[in-house]
């Protein structure tokens, strides 16, 4: 009986452990349930002059859309230029961003391929046209973005208050009705910035950007020499390296792109899959520096921040996984033990099975639901699409094991997702 009692401890220290180290992710839960209803930004003293950074590969179909959209931004169209890289692109990318009224480079090289590579070279192209200051900071967006019209003013009136090193936004979805897909990864996004990055903001540690519609100070560029962040996901690498070198990334929450979401299993399995072995990467670069410095008294007030960073690329998941593979073990392989003690560790083995996937669905659902229901009037489809497609989140979410394994023992190259103007989805935006 010994060992059925060493079982059932280890998968309650296992329940203990994942509790407490994830604990601080309710408060955030909380505090962005409790201060739903965001106060405007006071007005900005001064309006900052930016650079908007576009990089796109065969966009031809939507960087249209995007520029138009910054064009019909309620800022001095003065203070901002736009700015496409139209990179190893075998399409009209270029010639239809010239036709917007972008300014537009073009790079031609299959070595270094990904997004880090694409704006480094941006910036140094720019600043070897406009000169180092010309620029307050610079705004980086995906081709097959929309942006709202009160974008740049907005992040310049958070930009403006001279907390932030780099700013994030409020990512929307511009087709989340398409697929259930689509609409996880939706929820998934809108959780990130109501949940998670507002929160941060409201308790004075740092944000993380996400992919898309953020800004970095032209002090940090300086600094950086650049953008040398090319690990498959830079822009984590970029949040990693902000914690760890005391610089905040701030939130604006009324700063609000329209992101295209990944509508086919084949799009989503390619995307995620870098996304995953991009963050083995991170962590085999970052995480004994963000664990030292998550209790260290030399990061006092940034602590909060390294250790967030730090349960956010951590690859829990091996853990979840070994925990289900011994208690599979244990139903099944139980040995010579007497038939009481199998039948005993097979009750608790399927006890335990059971109350994880039942609180993980249940644990989903809520955050999905929370998420839903209070951007329910910023998400742009039907009552019934924001309805149906929640049921489906937590399976979106549990997708990630086969795709986490599979990076764990395959190559991965960065690749271009196929992307569809927003008039294709119908969407009022």
């Amino acid at each position: 009986m010994r060992i059925l009692t060493t079982f059932m401890y280890f998968n309650a220290a296992v329940v203990i452990v994942m509790t407490a180290a994830y604990l601080y992710q309710t408060v955030y839960m909380f505090l962005g349930f409790k201060h739903r209803h965001v106060e405007e930004t006071p007005k900005a003293k001064k309006n900052h002059c930016y650079a908007v950074f576009i990089s796109a590969r065969n966009e031809e179909g939507v960087i249209g859309e995007l520029i138009d959209s910054l064009n019909k931004q309620k800022y001095p169209k003065e203070l901002f230029d736009i700015y496409v890289l139209a990179d190893n692109c075998t399409d009209h990318t270029a010639q239809v961003s010239k036709e917007h009224g972008a300014a537009v480079y073009e790079r031609q090289n299959q070595e270094q391929v990904g997004k880090g590579y694409a704006l480094d070279f941006l910036y140094r192209k720019v600043i070897e046209r406009k000169g180092d200051g010309y620029y307050d900071a610079f705004m980086v967006f995906d081709a097959d973005n929309i942006v709202d019209e009160n974008f740049i003013a907005e992040m310049n009136k958070t930009f403006d208050t001279g907390r932030y090193d780099a700013i994030t936004s409020y990512r929307n979805s511009k087709n989340f009705g398409s697929t259930w897909l689509s609409a996880a990864y939706s929820i998934w996004f809108l959780r990130e910035a109501r949940y998670v990055n507002y929160p941060r903001s409201l308790i004075g540690t740092t944000c993380m950007i996400s992919g898309t519609g953020f800004l970095v100070s032209s002090r940090i560029m300086k600094e950086n020499d650049g953008w040398p962040y090319h690990m498959l996901t830079e822009d984590i690498q970029f949040s990693v390296n902000c914690a760890l070198d005391r610089k905040m990334i701030g939130y604006c929450d009324h700063a609000m792109v329209y992101d295209e979401q990944p509508t086919t299993w084949k799009q989503s399995f390619k995307q995620r899959l870098r996304w995953s072995k991009g963050f083995y990467q991170i962590d085999g670069e970052y995480v004994g520096s963000l664990l030292k410095r998550s209790f260290s008294k030399d990061y006092k007030g940034y602590r909060l921040g390294c250790y967030d960073v730090l349960m956010t690329v951590l690859p829990a998941v091996f853990l979840t996984l070994a925990v289900f593979a011994i208690n599979i073990w244990a139903i099944y392989s139980a040995g010579s033990m007497p038939y009481y003690v199998k039948l005993l560790f097979r009750q608790e083995a399927f006890r335990y099975l059971s109350f994880a996937v039942i609180n993980y669905y249940i644990g989903m659902i809520i955050i999905g639901g929370l998420t839903v229901g209070t951007e329910w009037k910023r998400i742009p489809a039907s009552n019934w699409e924001k309805i149906k497609y929640l049921w489906i989140f937590p399976l979106f979410i549990a997708s990630y094991i086969p795709i986490t394994l599979k990076a764990l023992f395959c190559k991965v190259d960065w690749q271009p997702i196929e992307h569809n103007s927003a008039k294709v989805f119908g969407e009022n935006i």
